[in-house]
């Protein structure tokens, strides 16, 4: 069985569940004793209170630790409770204590860079302050407005970027931050997440794990202290809401929520229920969507048109590939798969990362970090996998006589664990 947590009722500890159980019922298990069978979404944006003494008694404690208020909402940037049952489904599921949600994975990523801690000032009560991260330490490549956030220093953070091998000599004493991608966007290059661990020591390491999930990977289990999602993709699935989300601990959650409260990045209530709703679909969407990926890349590791194929050793969606020809030509030809950004939903999709994902990132380092600009990123979603074939084979052009006699087979390249990027 594949344990995803241990299961709680009315704050009691159940045997551990399956993580395809937790799925459908993790956020839900008050429902039926409440008469209810779908869970509610609360629009509400304010909640009265006839007891405003104890309003300001709970206020005082949000202030000093974050920690989620008990009893009634208060305010919506506060926390909500749809938005709520999202962020227990979702850190049961990754096995960590607690999640919090943002409007985005961008905002969820500048909430992190934010409440990193280090030695600042301090508050009423002498609670340390978020002052902003100044070290992070990073593994290339990541996403390419995650790129973009820590190489800008839009926030204030210096990054030092380094390969796996050299996370370890690359810490100061004011590192704050290990940031890594696995599988990462878009070569889908893969790290030993537990070697990673090993190698951050005392500082906190972040794991983007959108392209796995929960269903393939859990960084927790590895010793990530924190987990983050751009909820719009895989989480969400259809591609029809924005959101991001970060599994950790509840000492973390609670600066992450101070700053949610502060900056306004607060996830809508009916993203909520959506993020909900495809929870409990994700582990059968995962792996069909998977089953399609490691077919297609069989596929196109075989084709005299293709010179490269990447996809990752613990399987995913995802299908990174280098074409011999123009790639914007290959865009232009997609009938059936969608040309667009964005990834994890139930159709597939197809992008030029170097002129749209990862146009961001200086030139230099993106192609160092093995974004050429013959690559291809492909989302692989739920449509018959001979369907999706036969437009990727329309698409990729007639085979020229030149390239079947000379190009040799492009065999499927399972990316390394700990390879340099």
């Amino acid at each position: 069985m594949d344990t995803a947590s241990t299961g709680a009722y009315d704050g009691v500890r159940t045997a551990p569940r399956a993580l395809a159980t937790e799925a459908v019922h993790a956020g839900r298990d008050d429902l039926a004793r409440q008469g209810l069978h779908a869970p509610p979404i609360d629009l509400s944006t304010t909640y009265p209170s006839y007891d405003s003494r104890a309003e300001a008694a709970r206020i005082d404690a949000f202030a000093t630790d974050g920690a989620d208020l008990a009893g009634p909402p208060v305010y919506a940037r506060l926390g909500n409770p749809t938005v709520a049952r999202f962020e227990t489904a979702l850190a049961r599921l990754e096995g960590t204590e607690t999640a919090v949600a943002f409007a985005s994975g961008m905002a969820a990523l500048s909430a992190v860079l934010l409440a990193a801690p280090h030695a600042g000032p301090r508050a009423r009560g002498g609670t340390p302050v978020a002052t902003g991260l100044r070290h992070a330490v990073a593994v290339r490549p990541l996403y390419g407005c995650s790129d973009h956030l820590l190489t800008a220093g839009l926030l204030g953070t210096e990054v030092t970027w380094t390969d796996p091998d050299g996370i370890a000599g690359a810490l100061r004493p004011d590192t704050g931050l290990v940031m890594v991608e696995s599988p990462a966007n878009p070569t889908l290059a893969e790290v030993d997440l537990r070697a990673v661990a090993d190698a951050c020591g005392p500082v906190p390491l972040l794991v983007d794990n959108t392209f796995a999930t929960p269903v393939l990977q859990r960084p927790a289990e590895q010793g990530a202290r924190l987990v983050l999602h751009s909820a719009t993709k895989y989480l969400g699935g259809h591609g029809d809401v924005l959101a991001g989300v970060v599994a950790c601990d509840e000492e973390f959650a609670g600066r992450l929520r101070q700053i949610r409260f502060a900056t306004g990045g607060v996830l809508h209530p009916l993203a909520g229920y959506l993020l909900l709703r495809g929870l409990s679909t994700l582990p059968v969407r995962v792996r069909a969507a998977s089953a399609n990926a490691a077919e297609l890349a069989r596929r196109l590791a075989a084709d005299p048109r293709v010179a490269r194929v990447r996809y990752p050793r613990l399987g995913g969606a995802m299908v990174a590939f280098e074409v011999h020809d123009d790639p914007h030509e290959v865009i232009s030809r997609v009938r059936l798969v969608t040309p667009a950004v964005s990834l994890g939903s139930v159709d597939t999709l197809i992008q030029h990362p170097a002129s749209i994902s990862h146009r961001i990132v200086d030139a230099d380092d993106r192609r160092g970090a093995g974004v050429t600009d013959r690559l291809l990123r492909l989302s692989v979603g739920l449509e018959d996998v001979d369907d999706l074939w036969a437009d990727l084979d329309r698409a990729l052009g007639a085979p020229r006589e030149r390239q079947r006699a000379e190009a040799p087979r492009a065999a499927v390249r399972r990316t390394e664990a700990g390879a340099a990027r």
